[in-house]
């Protein structure tokens, strides 16, 4: 019997995270599903398990640094590798003049949009490598490349994480793991609610639709590294081009 490919996503309690576990659930993946919010996390592994596959569930803090470290051990004690590292925890942070943003929330930002996601590559890299086919894939988001006003904090936090993830992939090249960027784009989810409170959320795609687009970067069959697919468009891209 072949054994499951091992995937970890995390902020995976909601939203994209959660439609990105259950689909590699449904591919046949045991999830590694990272959150902050166990009883979440106990409804994706009840919703995993009626797909009639199996989730590991770790309620963590995504800038608890030590913790990360400690996953990456974990993982390698009971697997000795990793499959699929899905990156996609991030908050919104303050919509704010660069000059008004509070210091300990553009910390806070920076720490769970870039710096948790470094750290994870610093934990996992060795477990990728060690898979006959990693797969990574960061969730970003074209305020990357926008520079729209009262954006600044996020948008730099996710021109920082497209920076290190195409670094990551070139340092990855011809070691079997391949490392993409996914942009969402506009979506029906709770950062989007946040961002925008006057929207109809029932005009936006789901993060269902999102996943079902993203499977196919994360399956042994993708050769393709350090490109961005841009959902809004259903394109493959080699630089940020404007909408």
């Amino acid at each position: 019997m072949t054994s499951p490919r091992i995937a970890l996503v995390t902020g995976a309690s909601r939203g994209i995270g959660r439609a990105l576990a259950l689909e590699l659930a449904r591919g046949g993946a045991h999830v590694i599903a990272l959150a902050r919010t166990q009883g979440a996390l106990e409804e994706l592994d009840d919703a995993i398990q009626a797909l009639g596959s199996t989730a590991t569930l770790v309620p963590c803090d995504i800038t608890d640094f030590d913790a990360l470290d400690r996953l990456g051990a974990a993982i390698f004690q009971r697997w000795g590798k990793l499959d699929v590292f899905v990156g996609n925890a991030g908050v919104l942070g303050p919509l704010s003049p660069l000059a008004h943003v509070d210091i300990k929330d553009w910390n806070r930002l920076m720490a769970v949009n870039v710096t948790a996601n470094w750290r994870l590559i610093r934990s996992l890299d060795p477990l990728l490598r060690a898979s006959d086919a990693g797969r990574v894939a960061f969730v970003t988001s074209s305020a990357a490349y926008k520079a729209q006003p009262y954006w600044g904090a996020y948008g730099a936090s996710k021109a920082a994480l497209e920076t290190m993830a195409r670094t990551y992939a070139a340092e990855t090249h011809d070691s079997g793991v391949t490392v993409m960027i996914v942009n969402p784009g506009r979506m029906r989810t709770r950062m989007r609610a946040q961002a925008m409170p006057g929207e109809d959320p029932m005009t936006l795609p789901t993060p269902e639709d999102f996943a079902k687009k993203c499977l196919p970067l994360l399956t042994p069959e993708w050769t393709q590294s350090g490109r961005l697919y841009d959902f809004p468009s259903d394109r493959l891209m080699d630089f940020r081009q404007p909408d």
